[in-house]
């Protein structure tokens, strides 16, 4: 089957249940690439008329709000062994520099981090949890992180929407290359944060080595 007769027969309903199971999860806590799945099936939209964008962005919307409300409340009641349990699980994506880096901008930005955290991938997998173990009040938690689920969710779709609809031929015809292009889109702003978390573990390593005495 060519792979246009196949898309076309994906249905609706999956795709949008997809994405926003997807980035639920990975706002819950869990790492998952809800990036590149909503920038994909915003392409997907783009290109085949059975999906709607408006749908497609209020499930996403969705699944990032009730994701990270989820995550708050198991970080508000796990505290900080959750974070240590998730770090031997998964010291990949919790080990003892994400958390540290993820302390950081929260000490930082207070609730703004919630927010913005949603527009940077590490961060889109911690806010909720660690929002919940650092017990910011609910009323700030939930303003940063309806705010943000809206402005990252619906925004993302309709960006990649409008630029698939303006490019809707090419991407009929090349269909495959848009999925390509996202999921490096997805897997590049991964490896930037990571190699942030990596730098910011070795400045911290540096600062607290002891300084060798000197001999007279």
């Amino acid at each position: 089957m060519h792979i246009q007769e196949w898309l076309e027969s994906v249905p609706a309903v999956s795709v949008y249940l997809l994405v926003g199971v997807v980035i639920g999860l990975e706002s819950l806590g869990i790492p998952l690439p809800g990036e590149i799945v909503l920038v994909s099936a915003a392409i997907l939209a783009a290109t085949q008329d059975h999906i709607n964008p408006f749908v497609l962005g209020a499930c996403a919307t969705a699944g990032a709000i009730i994701g990270d409300s989820i995550g708050y409340l198991i970080g508000r009641k796990g505290g900080q062994p959750l974070l240590q349990w998730a770090g031997r699980k998964f010291p990949k994506h919790f080990g003892p520099d994400h958390v540290a880096m993820a302390e950081a901008k929260f000490d930082k930005w207070g609730m703004w981090a919630v927010f913005f955290g949603r527009f940077i991938a590490l961060l889109r997998i911690f806010a909720g949890p660690l929002a919940g173990v650092l017990k910011m009040p609910y009323w700030k938690f939930l303003i940063a992180n309806v705010l943000g689920g809206i402005v990252w969710a619906g925004g993302t779709t309709a960006l990649i929407y409008s630029v698939g609809v303006v490019a809707e031929e090419w991407l009929k015809r090349f269909s495959w290359l848009g999925l390509v292009a996202a999921l490096l889109f997805g897997l590049g702003s991964f490896l930037l944060m990571k190699h942030r978390a990596k730098k910011a573990a070795a400045a911290r390593e540096a600062a607290e080595s002891p300084v060798p005495a000197t001999v007279d």
